[in-house]
């Protein structure tokens, strides 16, 4: 396998669970009763860092589909520099990669900090443990997070691949060889 295919196919498969993570966080909620005549509903918007994460991997999964078409469409249409590469794409395509990954794994980290402060409470600040109350609701995020997680390293390949393609312009043909 090549490696344009090798990573278009780790685009489609992190795209497929950047949705899946979405989804799960989005459409995550339960009811539960908090006293005798209250009950509390618990959603992904009452934590910010759900909803930032759910907003992320959107935002990510839309990133790869736009660079999947591209590339497709301009590797058919498009005629390299006069040396032969795609020198400028493949600067373009590493940068944003590269923000890609920074940025979901800071928004994957900070779900997970705010939702390990949901199972475990803080007692020096009086934090109670939400998710004795909200168990389904608290596993359906660590199986979010799970899927974000996993997303992350198959966009870490990709951006090393990515890193791959721009770097093989600027080196001899004998040393950046995949075989």
């Amino acid at each position: 396998m090549d490696i344009t295919r090798m990573e278009a196919l780790l685009r489609a498969c992190a795209t497929l669970l950047l949705l899946t993570t979405a989804c799960l966080v989005r459409f995550d909620t339960q009811t539960s009763l908090i006293f005798p005549e209250y009950s509390r509903t618990a959603t992904f918007r009452d934590m910010n860092a759900l909803y930032v994460l759910v907003f992320m991997d959107v935002a990510v999964a839309g990133y790869n589909l736009v660079q999947l078409i591209i590339r497709g469409l301009l590797s058919s249409h498009m005629k390299p520099d006069m040396n032969g590469s795609y020198k400028h794409l493949a600067w373009i395509s590493f940068l944003l990669d590269q923000a890609v990954v920074y940025m979901l794994f800071a928004a994957n980290s900070a779900c997970l900090t705010a939702s390990l402060l949901a199972v475990r409470g803080e007692h020096d600040l009086f934090w109670m443990k939400l998710c004795n109350k909200f168990n389904r609701f608290c596993n359906q995020i660590g199986g979010a997070l799970l899927c974000g997680y996993v997303a992350f390293f198959l966009m870490a390949m990709v951006s090393s691949l990515s890193a791959y393609g721009l770097f093989r312009h600027y080196s001899p043909k004998k040393y950046l060889v995949l075989k």
